[in-house]
């Protein structure tokens, strides 16, 4: 990656993977296209921008790009002289054209803002009223049409502000906006310092998902807190099985029916968790409702007796309006701006109503003093009087969602992230070292002070639709870079029972091993004693596993399409969905997982090279537990709709097949 100059000083990011053309600085959503540039200091290494639009704003937009070597280059943009009275919402530059692109990734903000690569061409027949998935976050992966390797964008810090990438499809080539959300905040007085962009680091690499590493790894040595080495986070969660409905009676039958399987089996299950349910309303953190006779410490107690470290969960934005607290201190909510009512995030008016009384959920306004104090006060009782070790947050994005344009906050002058971020260091202050799952949470803000990020939505039991497979299939292997290097991926709890569900066998197999290939958080819902000795097979085969990582081989190779329907079916508004090919690879050591999600049959034959295995003649069939010995280089599956195999690959042979994970 090289920075060009044109003769008319136009700036280019040039590179034989992907090439950004004609960079340009852009104010509140504007391109100052009317802007005079220039070019202050220009070498083979260093060029700034300066740009002035009188007409436009008071001040000075500058942009220094600087080449750290051959591959790399870091920018930063900036701002100076703005009146104290200027409104600045966000600010950035414009790539004109992405030249040579083929597909560019996605990059959701939290666990359940999906991660997802998009090609460009394959939207071009969309219908103006269609939706297009053009914006991401913290940073973004550029795959080219006509090369390998890739080229990535990306912020190194993220605690104070938001970052955008924007691409407009609609224009050939795509353009791209990279801006930072200022949400409003003072810019200061005309002469102040300049206000400055995080660093924007831009690489060309000549592999996929370790480019993506080495962003993680960029973003971990400059984030302000280092990110957190957890102990193996596995364990035992009540929501997949029991829901809201519990009460200490079903808590503790399960909590006996673990134990006695853990103690049997060997197996280092180390978190009992207990889910939502045992709290009146959202927001009456300190209240516990009547099926819990002893309050919550006694029974955290006995979990802690059992030898599980034991957990609660916790919504810390969330108010219902049949809250105690919310009756209490109605000024305690984020406003709408326009309105000055409670911004309503969720409304319940119909028959459902999530086992709680309230219609509608309100965000905590944590820049109120009070409200603050409140959450840091239930945190401290949690964790120093319940003696709760194990804290799962949830819905931690609704601190993080709104902007000043909608949300009128207590005390204003802080980014939507700086307020979440306070919230979250607050946390962890009254935690300590306590085990930390952030879920429905910011995954980047959150680096330092989370054990482990739940990387996509909740699980389900069906297939297709709304809280099924589809989301853990896709946002794990596009967020499987982050694991142990910002945080532990979750992809949330495996399901293991024989009944209760819309899954097959194949289905619940294939889907609990690539959960568990990937090595990060590992806990299920259902009730150990209960399972049969095929199903408790495999979750001894994920628990014994050491906590590795698995690679994807293939990831972002295969074509993308979009399924459509008629607008007529969907009120003129279009679903789509990226459909690529269906069989997902993961490689972890001398393991390999291959997975056919669609809903036909299909053959795969894979090179032992590109799966980055060498010197390897065995194979034992761990799924089927078969042997076999290779003729040649490759490895070749037929698979089921949704059935998977997992194989271990090595150069001596099997004497029985390996009952863990490299």
């Amino acid at each position: 990656m090289k920075i060009t100059l044109t003769p008319e000083n136009i700036i280019n990011l040039q590179s034989d993977i992907a090439t950004l053309i004609h960079l340009q600085p852009v104010l509140n959503g504007n391109v100052l296209d009317e802007a005079h540039i220039e070019i202050v200091s220009a070498d083979a290494r260093h060029v700034e921008l300066r740009a002035t639009a009188p007409k436009m704003f008071a001040g000075m937009f500058g942009v220094t790009l600087t080449q750290t070597d051959d591959t790399h280059i870091e920018l930063r943009y900036w701002l100076r002289g703005l009146p104290e009275n200027f409104t600045l919402d966000s600010f950035g530059i414009r790539f004109e054209r992405v030249e040579n692109l083929r597909a560019y990734l996605r990059n959701g903000y939290t666990s359940w803002d999906g991660s997802f690569y998009v090609e460009p061409d394959a939207m071009r027949d969309f219908e103006a009223y269609e939706s297009r998935p053009e914006t991401g976050f913290a940073m973004t992966q550029l795959l080219p049409r006509h090369s390998t390797g890739s080229v990535v964008l990306g912020f190194d810090r993220h605690e104070h502000f938001q970052h955008t990438f924007s691409f407009d499809t609609r224009q050939h080539p795509t353009s791209l906006t990279i801006q930072t959300v200022w949400d409003c905040k003072a810019v200061g007085a005309k002469h102040a310092s300049p206000l400055q962009s995080e660093r924007l680091v831009i690489f060309e690499h000549a592999e996929i998902e370790n480019a993506l590493r080495e962003w993680a790894h960029i973003v971990a040595n400059a984030a302000p807190v280092t990110p957190r080495k957890p102990e193996p986070m596995i364990g035992w969660c009540s929501w997949y099985n029991l829901y809201g409905y519990i009460n200490e009676e079903n808590i503790l039958t399960h909590l006996r029916g673990v134990e006695k399987i853990a103690r049997a089996e060997n197996l280092p299950m180390c978190i009992f968790q207990i889910d939502d349910g045992f709290t009146p309303e959202m927001g009456d953190w300190l209240d516990v409702k009547p099926q819990f006779p002893r309050g919550m410490k006694p029974l955290l107690d006995d979990i802690r007796a059992a030898g599980f470290v034991p957990g609660l969960w916790i919504a810390p934005f969330m108010v219902g309006n049949r809250s105690r607290l919310y009756r209490e201190h109605p000024d305690w909510v984020v406003r709408e701006r326009a309105s000055d009512a409670p911004l309503v995030q969720w409304k319940f008016y119909g028959e459902f109503r999530w086992h709680k009384r309230s219609e509608e959920y309100y965000i905590l306004d944590t820049t109120h003093p009070e409200a603050f104090a409140y959450l840091r006060r239930v945190f401290r009782t949690w964790h120093r009087e319940w003696g709760c070790d194990y804290f799962k947050t949830d819905f931690m994005f609704w601190g993080a969602e709104h902007g000043p344009a909608r949300a009128r906050w207590h005390n204003p002058g802080l980014t939507r992230i700086e307020i979440w971020r306070r919230v979250a260091e607050m946390i962890r202050q009254e935690i300590g070292a306590a085990t930390w799952l952030g879920c429905g949470c910011p995954l980047w803000a959150s680096i330092g002070l989370v054990d482990g990020v739940r990387i996509g939505s909740d699980v389900g039991v069906e297939w297709h639709g709304h809280l099924s497979a589809q989301s853990l299939l896709r946002d794990q292997a596009t967020r499987n870079f982050a694991n142990h290097i910002l945080w532990e991926t979750d992809p949330d709890c495996v399901l293991l029972r024989d009944r209760l569900h819309h899954l097959s066998e194949n289905e619940i197999r294939s889907l609990a091993l690539y959960a568990g290939m990937t090595g990060g958080v590992l806990t299920t819902s259902d009730a150990l004693d209960e399972l049969s000795p095929e199903h408790l097979r495999w979750w001894k085969l994920l628990v014994n596993s050491p906590r590795g990582s698995c690679d994807f081989p293939f990831l972002g190779q295969a074509p993308i399409t979009y399924e459509r329907l008629p607008a007529d079916l969907q009120s003129h508004r279009v679903r789509h969905q990226a459909v690529a090919d269906p069989v997902l690879v993961q490689v972890r050591g001398n393991a390999i997982f291959i997975f056919n999600t669609g809903d036909a049959p299909t053959e795969r034959t894979y090179s032992l090279d590109d799966l980055g295995i060498a010197d390897a003649r065995y194979v034992c069939d761990w799924t089927h537990q078969t042997f076999e010995v290779l003729e040649t280089s490759k490895v070749s599956v037929t698979l089921a709709p949704h059935d998977g195999v997992l194989l271990f690959i090595s150069s001596t042979p099997f004497q029985t097949c390996p009952e863990r994970l490299p």
